[in-house]
């Protein structure tokens, strides 16, 4: 059984490999490898979804949870990450669903959402607090210039800026087409430059962080949870 699933992922990356099999029997280190590599990610996806905070580390906190527990369900068809990206976005649709009965991710009307201008945790403290205070400044204009994006738009540009994915990627995780991805995309830039380039220039987009004592907080959570001991 093992030997056929070794060659089941022989497809995937030799990293993904590793890191999953030695995941599937309980390596703690593994196990914190694929979360400190994914959890920016996930937590963006799901927040790009939720629009908020607490209910986008839920997401991430389950779909480990569901992940890391059926790790043999992983093929390798796509790459690890893919595969995680997936599920979060499946877990963070299901709860928008939820909040909402009806609702999909590609029929949401453009606005439906009211924008939250939420706080997000910032990198240390520069020695030059004007700098400082000018970083967060941007950094808020941005991140609500995302959150006012359309629902379909936001999700793309997320995937495809944010996160850097490609299009290929982007329109396997969305169900898209790659042609749409290319559209929705160019339309997102669009509507972000017209409403962040009149407040304050161009900008370079470092938004929506999940690093340092947050990022590590969630991982012990999701470890303790799976029955590591602290």
């Amino acid at each position: 059984m093992r030997r056929a699933y070794s060659q089941q992922l022989a497809s995937t990356g030799t990293a993904d490999a590793e890191l999953v099999k030695r995941a599937i029997g309980r390596d703690e280190s593994a196990i914190r490898s694929i979360m400190q590599a994914n959890n920016r990610r996930l937590y963006r996806l799901a927040r790009g979804i939720l629009r908020n905070d607490s209910e986008a580390e839920d997401v991430v906190q389950e779909t480990y949870v569901r992940a890391l527990t059926h790790l043999e369900e992983f093929r390798g068809d796509s790459s690890l990450a893919t595969w995680l990206s997936r599920i979060a976005m499946n877990e963070a649709l299901g709860r928008l669903r939820r909040q909402r009965p009806g609702v999909e991710l590609s029929s949401l009307p453009p606005g439906t959402l009211e924008a939250q201008i939420i706080q997000f945790p910032h990198s240390a403290t520069s020695e030059d607090p004007e700098k400082t205070m000018a970083q967060r400044e941007i950094q808020r204009v941005v991140e609500h210039a995302i959150d006012e994006l359309p629902d379909n738009f936001r999700i793309v540009f997320i995937t495809r800026v944010i996160e850097g994915m490609n299009v290929e990627e982007t329109a396997e995780i969305l169900g898209l087409k790659p042609e749409t991805v290319k559209t929705r995309l160019h339309r997102a830039r669009s509507m972000l430059r017209e409403n962040v380039e009149k407040k304050i220039g161009p900008v370079v987009m470092e938004a929506f962080p999940f690093a340092g004592k947050r990022c590590e907080r969630l991982t012990v959570a999701v470890l303790k949870r799976l029955g590591f001991t602290a």
